[in-house]
């Protein structure tokens, strides 16, 4: 009996421990990457911006852009005013930007927007590369240049960080920020150490035109960006990481407009799992390929809240057992090693996300954070692209 017991609690928390395991090996590869040298300041850039009614702050991302470090004439904004009942797209041109205005009423949605604009700056070839940038993001002067770096020494797919524009707003959005140190720079730091893809985190991302051709952009579920990195995968091509770069969007401090968001991530994320794992499994076994592999154990760990829940639901149940039969508090090492790697994760991905001893005392709250990721994922779905109501 003890041994049926102990197989069947082994079983249990096997995936949890790999979990852990997976994310402490990131977190030991998350030191800062060495500077790149600097690019030749030759290749053309679009910048796409895809809109949906982003009146109130389309013309501050768009200021942001302009003040990118690359030649002006080498690089041009489009916004794509996607379905948009505002102001949009006039607001936009009064920026300076190009705009292409865009009405499907049955093709709705970020990933439409973007092939829409994919296929334009195809037809003018004008570019070697399209930039994609959320409407309601800073970035830094940089970007193409770190972009261009990568793509000069042979990369085709890259990522900036993805971070946060208004951090301080309140304690949700310092928990998001920490979160992002930790999912943004520790696993792709990890990964890129590891010559591994880094994935497409939906803003400050950049795809040559050859890899387009070759990868066609068809990626049209909630998490589009997920969608193309996978299919990226299969395809044996990496997303490269670009540190020193990054683009920063804003975050929604309250928790009922952020309820769509949340939902849109996680449910788009589990049928993609559902859709891609096998099949990134199958890949990486059969050529074998350590790239599909990856992708694949990337896709399986739930999300941090999920897996943390796991170790401490795994580490009650070993607890209570160790109390009924104390020869069995062997037990307690799995679940115990699961939530320290967990815990140095999270630390590190404090450490690298600025928020300082605030962020730190925000963590406490952070059950309370993922109560209402619970309670969002239990609640009334919201389909399509709309839009997360901005903090002001």
């Amino acid at each position: 009996m003890d041994v049926v017991a102990s197989s069947g609690f082994l079983l249990l928390a096997l995936p949890t421990l790999l979990g852990g395991l997976y994310l402490l090996l990131l977190t030991l590869l998350s030191a800062r990457p060495r500077a790149r040298p600097p690019s030749r300041l030759q290749l053309h850039f679009d910048v796409v911006v895809p809109a949906h009614n982003e009146a109130g702050g389309i013309a501050r991302t768009i200021a942001s852009l302009q003040a990118l470090d690359w030649p002006r004439d080498r690089f041009r904004i489009l916004v794509v005013a996607d379905n948009c009942t505002d102001a949009t797209a006039a607001i936009a041109r009064a920026a300076g930007a190009q705009v292409l205005e865009r009405h499907d009423d049955h093709r709705r949605g970020k990933g439409h927007a973007l092939a829409f604009a994919f296929d334009a700056s195809r037809r003018d070839a004008l570019a070697d590369a399209v930039v994609v940038v959320d409407a309601d993001t800073g970035v830094s002067p940089n970007l193409l240049e770190a972009f261009a770096t990568r793509l000069e020494h042979g990369a085709r797919a890259v990522q900036a960080h993805y971070g946060v524009r208004n951090p301080n707003a309140s304690w949700r959005t310092r928990l998001i920020t920490i979160a992002k140190g930790a999912f943004h720079i520790v696993r792709s730091r990890g990964r890129e150490r590891l010559g591994l893809s880094c994935g497409l985190r939906g803003n400050g991302w950049c795809v040559t035109h050859g890899l387009l051709h070759q990868v066609p952009y068809s990626a049209y579920s909630l998490t589009e960006d997920l969608e193309y990195t996978l299919e990226l995968g299969l395809s044996g091509v990496r997303v490269h990481y670009a540190d020193e770069a990054h683009a920063d969007g804003d975050m929604e401090a309250g928790g009922a407009a952020a309820t769509p968001q949340r939902q849109r991530w996680e449910l788009g994320r589990f049928a993609l799992t559902k859709k891609y794992a096998l099949r990134l499994l199958h890949a990486g076994l059969r050529r074998p390929s350590r790239l599909c592999l990856d992708l694949a154990m990337d896709l399986l760990i739930p999300p941090l809240s999920y897996l943390a829940l796991s170790a401490t639901a795994l580490l009650a149940m070993a607890a209570a057992a160790a109390l009924w039969q104390p020869a069995w508090s062997f037990w307690l090492a799995w679940p115990a090693i699961s939530i320290l790697a967990i815990a140095l994760y999270v630390l590190r991905g404090w450490q690298l996300s600025g928020t300082g001893p605030r962020g730190l005392l925000d963590l406490a709250a952070a059950p309370v954070f993922v109560t209402w990721k619970l309670m969002a994922m239990l609640g009334p779905r919201t389909a399509g692209w709309v839009r997360t109501q901005r903090h002001p």
